[in-house]
């Protein structure tokens, strides 16, 4: 009796303990225990061979689990989910026990019932109703961790399941099972794969990289193993259009996971520290700052062989911060370009931590130890309080005076002359040829070791001038001094152009004026030109006081060379380009940073004729591309020297290779727009030559770097107002979305920036967007229709049409000056084009279908002005008479947009006199659409005028009732769940795949993007005189099948509202339509 009781007994005590697991998290231990008590006493009733209360149990629990299985979403749903998964752990722990107290190797009540929970919710995989799919995948998801060792069998159909529902249709059933293979993946034996099988870290690896959903791509990112195989992956997440992808790849991958930061290379924590801190979104550089700071407390407490013996030399009183933050700099190569890396990490911890900025304290042998990163260190120790105003706390460093600096300055050249020296001799002694293989592996390796010293030498030399900069200039004694340093220093030919760049930012302080930093730099590129290198060392006390800051009355300097070049011989004439390219050096340097015009300082015309004009006309590479540079510097502060040799610029464009053709590009750009007047707006003839030469160029070029320099110039001058033809914006357009852009980022996201911010901040500029909607549409079905199968896909018609109806949205303008009022209704005018261009019965219906769908998109407010509104209606009166639609899905989007605009204008349009209104406007309107101009009283209303179509289709059947088709359909779906969630019954349907597909339609027009492409998959008809009113009779449509309506709608619903432009080349998910979540590019990302 007792055992019947406890069998009867079994239902409610499984749906209490249930029951009560939904009511919060902190139950679930409790309940786990009571659960597995009445199991294992169920366990124990047996009729003979039957397991009668075992069956019992499972049946009833798995009823109970298959009523959640049901419900979409709910907290107490969450709670079911979670206690199962608990519970599942809970009696593999159990059974492992007893298994090792009493030796049990045979199969126990716990693990037959995980083995047939597990076997029917892998039945669920293949559910038609996405719910159960979902429900099931996370119920398994859940388990996965606690359901301990299971046979063979089971593991490869979990396995198989898993695969399957990672490339399922719904997205939140990609999710789960992401996650529970990401569990599998360490219990994954490659060698045991059939050939060609993914395994689970590919399958990963593909969801993290390419799936379209980002929550998708979050649960890969958070749960794939960070080992060496992904770490790239998951590292170009930090690119994702996500914007909190990109957060997680910091906060959740990289700063938990990573036990020290050595484990990423050099090159990929550089790749961290720019793409995080360079991050639009302030919650990602906040994340990026967090890590960071995890990443120093990490590294301060390691030990870095390299850095050790120069940290020892010097003690202070800071707590060893100091110290952290250098051994923190030794993550990142401070001798190259990823110092900029290296300062930015350390500012973005100043700013997280600004404590740390109070113990700082530079003890005097601080500066006489110092290595690369030390000196890094105190740069961005000093910019950071320059920047963030805080002089206390640079007094309270304790920094040296500018003559202790100045002393230092002399001191670390010394070092790095001395180095240039012994490297020469070196150098000298291995070219010989005279040494033994051993003497020849010393030499080679004390050349290593110097030239290792001469980068750190050039760093701390770098960082000293850097530092110096930003000094009080008040001591008299400092500041001449420190011109004595810098004037033999910047006469070096062989100093780079790393140093000759602060260091005439340093010249330029200790300068009095402008002119005087012109007329020193004059002098010492005068002395280097024609003194050799052996008098200098005699000249220096004569000209010690030549960087004073007293003006002192002297001879113009000239460039001029003594020694003409034909009467050089060889080795003199290569010393000479040598000199003439450090001189070319130091004058862009100067150039660069002189604000005056050329006409106010006569000094600059020796450098000009002797040295920048004479080094344009060279063949020496290198030496024309500085004179160029110098020649466009000095034409940004000589208007008739820039309107000179504009047209020189123009022909090196043509002629020179591609990194010097960028260079001049950028020069002829920056004239463009500083004397916009005397090219741009003079002449309009010499502007249309100008715009159509940048085009070709542009057509024509055949490097990204080129077609991006060219791309970056044109949208500064659209910017700028300096161009206004539409045809350059249509050609930025195909560019944006052409596939043969899709490696280009920097072209990308240059169009990403520039598109919304062209349109949103003029009126005139979303007019000038709105006049070519129609024309960019079909220039880019076009392009669609002559991409070759092997080609990279671009956006659908639907993405391209969200993105230009967004870019015309006046509402997200910020133009809304009072005089602009009735400029703005930019939509109207979109809606007009979209309307004339139904009319048109050579489009094909799926764009037709598109363009009505869109028009319910536009934003139409009241205030409209009486002609467009005249417009739109003759355009929606006549629509069915002159071209019918023939498809019930567009006549009900016109329908739908015909009632809006009914609403807003119907008393506007009652009280409108036509007569008045009939201009040639009108009427060239009513003879586009083919209808005659109507009697001047007629009263207008928005309506539509009876077709024959709509009279043969009330001689016609009646349609089918759709929504009882679909309700019939909904009830037969039902009825397969609830067949499903039966706990006896395994059977399931297996899910039918997707056959609708989108159609495309090649445009009429040709693409200006496409020169030399491939000849189009799609045949596109010619271009004759289009024909605007329809000259075939239309069929009349009597019946629609339920299904093909109902696909109808479905499309209709593709055409979201436009929510934001952010890039290009993702596909849209079913769901999301958002243009953010479905433009850029993935691992460009």
């Amino acid at each position: 009796m007792a055992k019947a009781a406890l069998i009867d007994d079994i239902h409610d005590n499984v749906a209490a303990r249930l029951d009560e697991v939904q009511t919060s998290l902190a139950n679930h231990r409790k309940n786990c225990v009571a659960l597995y008590k009445l199991h294992a006493q169920a366990a124990k009733i047996v009729e003979g061979k039957k397991l009668t209360g075992e069956v019992a149990f499972e049946d009833e629990f798995l009823s109970m689990v298959a009523r959640v299985l049901v419900v979409k979403k709910g907290q107490t749903a969450e709670r079911v989910v979670r206690f199962v998964g608990t519970y599942v752990k809970h009696v593999t722990t159990k059974d492992t026990e007893a298994k090792e107290k009493k030796g049990i190797t045979t199969e126990t009540f716990g693990s037959r019932f995980i083995s047939r929970l597990l076997n029917w919710l892998l039945n669920g995989f293949t559910a038609k109703n996405k719910v159960v799919r979902a429900r099931c995948v996370q119920f398994v998801c859940e388990m996965i961790a606690g359901i301990g060792d299971v046979d063979e069998d089971t593991y490869i159909l979990l396995r198989y399941g898993l695969t399957q529902r990672a490339s399922d249709k719904e997205s939140n059933v990609r999710v789960f099972a992401v996650v529970a293979l990401s569990k599998l993946a360490g219990t994954e034996n490659p060698d045991e794969l059939e050939p060609g099988e993914k395994t689970c870290l590919d399958i990963l690896v593909d969801a993290l990289a390419h799936d379209p959903a980002p929550e998708v791509r979050r649960a890969a990112l958070v749960h794939i193993p960070l080992v060496t195989a992904t770490l790239d992956n998951v590292l170009a997440r930090m690119r994702d259009t996500d914007t909190v992808t990109r957060k997680l790849v910091f906060s959740a991958v990289l700063q938990p996971k990573l036990d020290t930061p050595r484990t990423l290379k050099i090159a990929m924590r550089e790749d961290v520290v720019k793409f995080g801190l360079g991050d639009r979104e302030p919650s990602v550089r906040i994340a990026v700052s967090k890590m960071l700071a995890s990443w120093l407390d990490i590294v301060s407490v390691e030990k870095d062989s390299h850095l050790e013996a120069d940290l020892e030399a010097w003690e202070g009183d800071d707590g060893g911060v100091m110290k952290g933050l250098i051994r923190f700099l030794g993550l990142f190569d401070v001798l190259g370009p990823g110092v900029t890396m290296a300062v930015d990490a350390v500012l973005a911890i100043f700013t997280q931590r600004p404590s740390l900025l109070d113990v700082f304290q530079f003890p005097e042998q601080y500066w006489k130890s110092l290595t690369p990163e030390s000196a890094v260190l105190a740069r961005a120790f000093i910019d950071h309080c320059h920047s963030s105003d805080k002089p206390a706390v640079l007094e309270q460093a304790g920094l040296p005076s500018l003559s202790s600096f100045a002393y230092d300055i002399q001191e670390s050249f010394n070092a790095l002359q001395t180095d240039v020296f012994e490297l020469e001799l070196q150098r000298s002694k291995l070219d010989s040829g005279e040494l033994e293989e051993e003497e020849e592996m010393a030499t080679q390796e004390s050349i290593d070791a110097l030239e290792d010293d001469f980068d750190n030498r050039e760093t701390i030399t770098k960082e000293l001038l850097r530092i110096t900069v930003n000094l009080d200039f008040a001591d008299e004694v400092g500041r001449r001094h420190m011109s004595a340093v810098l004037r033999p220093m910047l006469e070096k030919t062989w100093i780079h152009a790393s140093l000759i760049e602060p260091a005439v930012d340093l010249l330029r302080q200790i300068t009095p004026s402008e002119k005087e930093l012109i007329r020193l730099v004059v002098e010492i590129v005068s002395d280097l030109r024609d003194s050799g290198e052996a008098n200098e060392d005699d000249n220096d006390a004569n000209r010690s006081d030549a960087g004073s800051v007293i003006t002192v009355s002297r001879k113009e300097p000239s460039v001029k060379r003594a020694k003409e070049a034909e009467a050089m011989s060889s080795a003199e004439r290569k010393e000479a380009d040598e000199k003439d390219l450090q001189s070319l050096l130091l004058c862009i340097a100067m150039l660069e940073r002189v604000n005056g015009t050329f006409e106010d300082n006569v000094t600059l015309e020796g450098i000009l004729a002797d040295l920048i004009i004479p080094s344009v006309k060279r063949k020496h590479p290198l030496m024309r591309e500085r004179g160029l540079i110098a020649l466009g510097l000095c034409c940004l502060i000589a208007k008739n020297m820039a309107l000179n040799s504009f047209q020189l610029f123009l022909g090196q464009i043509q002629s020179a290779p591609g990194e010097l053709q960028i260079k001049v590009l950028e020069i002829v750009f920056d004239i463009l727009i500083m004397y916009e007047y005397d090219f741009l707006g003079r002449s309009e003839e010499v502007a249309q030559q100008i715009i159509t030469f940048l085009l070709q160029l542009l057509e024509d070029a055949e490097t990204p770097a080129v077609q991006s320099t060219l791309v970056v110039g044109i949208c500064k001058l659209l910017l700028a107002g300096l161009i206004k033809d539409t045809k350059v914006i249509l050609l930025l357009i195909m560019n944006y979305i052409s596939p043969s852009t899709n490696d280009n980022l920097r072209l990308r996201q240059c169009l990403t920036y520039f598109f919304p911010v062209y349109c949103y901040s003029s009126l005139q500029n979303q007019a000038r967007m709105q006049s070519i909607f129609v024309e960019a549409f079909d220039h880019a079905e076009r392009l669609r229709g002559e991409l070759d199968d092997d080609e990279p896909d671009m956006i659908s018609p639907q993405q391209f049409v969200v993105l230009m109806t967004d870019w015309t949205d006046q509402e997200k303008s910020v133009d809304i000056l009072p005089e602009q009022a009735e400029q703005k209704h930019i939509h109207a005018a979109v809606a007009i084009d979209l309307l004339r261009e139904l009319y048109d019965s050579d489009r094909g219906d799926d764009d037709r279908k598109l363009f009505c769908q869109t028009l319910n998109q536009l934003h139409i407010d009241k205030g409209l002005d009486a002609r467009s509104i005249l417009k739109l209606n003759i355009l929606l009166e006549h629509l069915d008479t002159q071209c019918p639609l023939n498809n019930a899905t567009m006549e009900r989007s016109v329908n739908k947009f015909r009632g809006t605009l009914a609403k807003l204008f119907a008393e506007e349009l009652e009280n409108m006199d036509l007569n008045a209104m009939l201009d040639d406007d009108i009427r060239e309107l009513y003879e586009f659409i083919g209808v005659d101009v109507p009697d001047a009283e007629k009263k207008l209303r928005f309506e539509r005028r009876e077709s024959k179509r709509a009279a043969a289709k009330d001689d016609e059947a009646p349609v089918p009732p759709v929504r009882a088709s679909r309700s019939r359909k909904k009830s037969k779906q039902e009825s397969d769940d609830e067949e499903f969630t039966s706990p006896h019954n395994n059977n399931l349907s297996p899910m039918k795949p997707s056959t609708k597909r989108r159609a495309r339609d090649a445009s009429r027009d040709g693409s200006p993007l496409r020169k030399k492409g491939p000849k189009s998959r799609n045949k596109v008809r010619e271009e004759p005189a289009p024909s605007r009113r329809s000259k075939r009779t239309p069929k009349v449509q009597t019946y629609v099948e339920p299904e093909e309506e109902e696909e109808e709608e479905e499309e209709e619903e593709e055409v979201k509202a436009p929510s934001s432009s952010k890039g290009v080349g993702e596909e849209p998910s079913e769901e999301e339509n958002e243009v953010e979540e479905e433009l850029i590019p993935s691992d460009s990302d």
